[in-house]
């Protein structure tokens, strides 16, 4: 099965002051750090929320070395993780311009920088997630808002947590690429 993951948050830029490690989720770290400045991912892909309980804005990060997370773009109110398993084999999802699984069907297998080119409409208003773990960005190459989705149906935009369908690319949550 590989080595477990691991991922250590910390209060401080570049790996200093108080951190905790984490190797599961976690659904509230607020008792166990203040902020969080920096990140190191030791194995794995997490998702990392601003807000208790996986609530809130989303960054994903994968393994490696993240020294200061307001200059990569994310917040210091970190205050929930979830790991992502890791998923051999191949990854699924179909993305739908209609609620409920309706209307122009596209489905995905790599990851796709521009979604509106491959779906053909400025929003995705519904998906099933078929195999593996999916980024879905708010912005064309891989870029803005970020929101898990994991094997399921999303019937609608808010099941993700967004508040538009407006989605811009998707990507496999790996820490191959």
């Amino acid at each position: 099965m590989g080595r477990p993951m691991n991922i250590i948050l910390f209060e401080d830029r570049n790996f200093q002051g108080r951190s905790v490690e984490c190797s599961s989720d976690r659904p509230d770290l607020q008792s166990q750090l203040s902020r969080c400045n920096s990140v190191r991912v030791e194995s794995g892909c997490f998702m990392l929320y601003e807000r208790p309980n996986f609530q809130g804005q989303q960054f994903f990060v994968k393994r490696g070395d993240y020294p200061d997370m307001q200059f990569e773009g994310f917040s210091t109110s970190i205050k929930s993780c979830r790991m992502i398993p890791p998923h051999r084999g191949t990854y699924r999802i179909k993305i739908y311009d209609k609620e409920d699984q309706r209307g122009n069907m596209v489905e995905l297998t790599e990851d796709s920088p521009r979604v509106m080119d491959q779906l053909r409409s400025p929003e995705m208003l519904s998906c099933s997630v078929l195999d593996g773990h999916w980024i879905l960005y708010e912005l064309p190459n891989y870029r803005g808002r970020q929101y898990l989705l994991r094997p399921g149906q999303y019937r609608r935009f808010s099941e993700w947590g967004a508040m538009s369908g407006r989605v811009g690319s998707l990507r496999r949550a790996t820490d191959l690429y």
